[in-house]
C-alpha cells in the first residue's frame, strides 16, 4: 500500500485543510503484507473521523491501511473538524466539501474510480453521521454506506445533551427535524424516490451512549424498503470496538471482482 498526507487548498473552504490518502500497491516481495491493485482506476472508501479526532484518527488507532492490503480498496479520510458534515450556520461549508469537492479534488490527484459501484462511504460517531446522510442524499454517487456508533438521531433534543457542542453553531436556529440534516427524515425520503438506493450498514455497542439513539435508526429503518443489515453486541464508544467493527464493514462491503 501507499499512504500519502495530502494538504491541499479547499475552494468551498477557503482555506488550506488535508487528507490521508491510502492507494493500492502490487507487491511481491513485501513480507507480511499481501498487496493487490485492481485494475487503473480503484474503488474507493470515503473513511470519516468522528467528533473529536482529524484525518490521522483511522490511521493512528486501527490498522486500516493492513485490513484493506488484500482488497485493492483506496482509503480516502479527510478533515472535517467538528463540522457534523454539515454547511455550519456559524463556520464552514463541510457539506458542501464533503458532497462536492472532496471527490472531484481526490479524483483530480488519485486514480479513483467514480462508478457508483466502486464508491462506499463509512465513518465512527459524528463521521457515522456524516456517513449515512452522504449516502441518503446521494443514492446515485454511493452504492453503500456504514456507520459505527453513529449519530443518527441528531434531531432529538437528548442527543445534544451527550455531546459539547453548540447546536446553534452547527444548524442555527432551525430545527432540523424533516430537513436534510435530519437522517430520520433521510430514510424515508430516500425511500420513497426512484432510483437506486445505498446499502447501509449499522452497528453499536450495547454499553455505548448511543445505543437507544442508534435503535431508532434501526426501527425508522426497518419501516421502509431499503436493505439494512444490523449488528450490536457488547461494546463501548471507544477505538477497541471500532477496530473491530471497521474489519467487518470491509467484510460487508459489495466489492466488485476485478
Amino acid at each position: 500500500m501507499a499512504l500519502f498526507q495530502c494538504n491541499f487548498y479547499s475552494e468551498a473552504l477557503m482555506m488550506n485543510t488535508s487528507m490521508n490518502v491510502i492507494l493500492p500497491q502490487h507487491t511481491r516481495t513485501q513480507i507480511g503484507m499481501d498487496n493487490i491493485k485492481s485494475g487503473d482506476k480503484h474503488p474507493t472508501l470515503y473513511l470519516l473521523h468522528g467528533l473529536t479526532d482529524d484525518d490521522t484518527a483511522w490511521l493512528r488507532r486501527t490498522s486500516i491501511e493492513r485490513y484493506v492490503a488484500d482488497l485493492g480498496l483506496a482509503v480516502v479520510m479527510p478533515q472535517v473538524h467538528q463540522s457534523f458534515y454539515t454547511d455550519m450556520a456559524q463556520g464552514n461549508r463541510y457539506w458542501t466539501f464533503l458532497n462536492e469537492e472532496l471527490p472531484e479534488i481526490a479524483r483530480s490527484f488519485f486514480p479513483l474510480s467514480e462508478a457508483r459501484e466502486d464508491n462506499y462511504v463509512a465513518g465512527l460517531s459524528m463521521g457515522g453521521y456524516g456517513a449515512m446522510k452522504l449516502a441518503l442524499r446521494r443514492p446515485d454517487q454511493y452504492i453503500a454506506a456504514a456507520s459505527l456508533s453513529g449519530a443518527l438521531d441528531m434531531s432529538n433534543p437528548v442527543f445534544w445533551k451527550d455531546f459539547p457542542m453548540n447546536y446553534n453553531h452547527i444548524f442555527g436556529e432551525e430545527d432540523i427535524r424533516g430537513t436534510d440534516n435530519d437522517i430520520l427524515h433521510l430514510l424515508q425520503q430516500c425511500d420513497q424516490t426512484v432510483g437506486p438506493k445505498p446499502l447501509l450498514y449499522q452497528c453499536c455497542g450495547t454499553e455505548d451512549f448511543l445505543y437507544e439513539h442508534n435503535q431508532t435508526f434501526r426501527n425508522v429503518c426497518t419501516r421502509t424498503d431499503l436493505k439494512l443489515t444490523y449488528e450490536e453486541e457488547p461494546g463501548d464508544h471507544n477505538w477497541e470496538y471500532w477496530d473491530n467493527k471497521i474489519q467487518d464493514v470491509l467484510k460487508w462491503l459489495p466489492l466488485r471482482k476485478r
